[in-house]
């Protein structure tokens, strides 16, 4: 079957709000209209996948839209599914690239390839005999970062592919939190201009899957290590502190556009933005913090320590928003992604304990889960699933009710 002829499925199906400014945005959800340009760029391929899989969406108004996407082959293909990126600018000017081909993270390209990649750590990490290497790709957002897993036999190593620009901070960030009451995977290897680094598998169990078989570590553990990372002094610290405006002008923009076409999200878009705006206004980091700080974020070691898995971001920013933050993550999985009871149980526990804890009003409490909880609610667009529509309104909903 000739590849650019055959009808190409898309999954999820999804409709997306028109931006005047990139007129062909309604293509990037068309399979046949994104498999068409793909074989203009690259020739016709032998075979047409079965589908095509959208990992993340990323859009700005007016300016870019960034989807990334998986094709699924047919199984007499014997091909792996392979990732590639479409992203969009003004005058419709769209550049094609295809997994791990990433301008902005240099190293991914060598740090992807089993062969290139045992090369690197054998450079980097440690002189080791050739053997195989088996590389696992575990995240990857376009322009941003790549996590990966290395495996040599027994040995495994995860690696954090980044901007070069960025690795300094990811080392001060490991350095305070090793200060910590957190455990911190040891930092195994670095290639500063790559962006590359590797570090120690950490032996444990993930926090979220912990708290949804109904497991989970006590309140107490978490906030004791959270509250030890607070009291860290940052004096010498170098990094910026936490742009919790900007990060909230970024979904807040999202989020408009998003809504423009459903009349009941876009009220509970503008309750929420009343109440926010003026809460973000007078906001000031206080002190060091994680400034992403949640429950997938975190593995329970064999003797009950806490490790954090992603150090990216620790620096100035506000304590009770970290706190803010993890009690959206909890209450997004219980109200939104139907995760389980368990976690909506969790959320009310550690708010509880939080409270009596640190002396915090419930007002002041809720208006940071909120904003963090309003910030979440852009994963119903940039992850979409076929009903990405409902789940924003009613995380939306959820914003307000926490509001009130």
């Amino acid at each position: 079957m000739n590849a650019a002829s055959a009808e190409i499925f898309i999954h999820p199906e999804m409709e997306f709000p028109a931006d005047r400014d990139l007129p062909d945005l309604p293509g990037l959800f068309d399979g046949e209209w994104v498999w068409q340009k793909l074989c203009e760029k690259f020739g016709e391929q032998e075979f047409h996948p079965d589908r095509l899989l959208i990992q993340g969406v990323s859009h700005t108004r007016g300016k870019e839209a960034i989807v990334t996407y998986e094709a699924e082959w047919p199984d007499d293909a014997y091909l792996p599914n392979e990732r590639f990126t479409f992203q969009m600018g003004p005058a419709n000017h769209l550049r094609i690239s295809c997994f791990p081909d990433d301008e902005y993270l240099p190293g991914l390209g060598e740090a992807c390839d089993p062969e290139s990649a045992l090369r690197l750590v054998s450079r980097h990490v440690m002189s080791i005999s050739p053997r195989r290497m088996r590389v696992q790709v575990i995240r990857y957002r376009p322009r941003s970062h790549a996590v990966l897993r290395h495996r040599m036999g027994r040995s495994r190593l995860y690696v954090r592919v980044v901007r070069p620009s960025t690795v300094p901070a990811i080392l001060e960030s490991a350095e305070l939190i090793g200060r910590s009451g957190f455990a911190v995977p040891r930092l195994a290897g670095l290639w500063p201009e790559g962006g590359v680094l590797w570090f120690s598998e950490i032996p444990g169990k993930n926090l979220r899957g912990l708290i949804k078989r109904g497991d989970s570590p006590p309140s107490s553990l978490i906030l004791d290590a959270l509250e030890s990372l607070w009291t860290v002094s940052g004096e010498d610290s170098n990094s910026a502190p936490f742009n919790l405006p900007g990060a909230y002008r970024r979904a807040r923009a999202i989020l408009r556009h998003s809504v423009s076409e459903d009349e009941g999200a876009r009220q509970e878009y503008r309750r929420a933005v009343q109440a926010l705006d003026q809460f973000i206004e007078s906001w000031r980091p206080t002190g060091i913090a994680h400034n992403d700080f949640y429950d997938d974020q975190m593995v329970v070691l064999p003797d009950g320590k806490i490790s954090l898995v992603d150090i990216e971001g620790v620096g100035p920013g506000e304590p009770m928003l970290d706190v803010g933050n993890f009690l959206a993550h909890l209450k997004w999985a219980s109200r939104v992604s139907g995760r389980g009871s368990s976690f909506g149980e969790y959320h009310d526990a550690f708010r509880e304990e939080s409270l009596e804890r640190f002396r915090w009003t419930e007002e002041e409490l809720d208006m940071r889960e909120a904003v963090c909880l309003f910030r979440i609610c852009t994963n119903a667009v940039r992850h979409p699933r076929e009903d990405w529509r409902e789940r924003l309104a009613t995380g939306l909903s959820v914003v307000n009710k926490v509001l009130t």
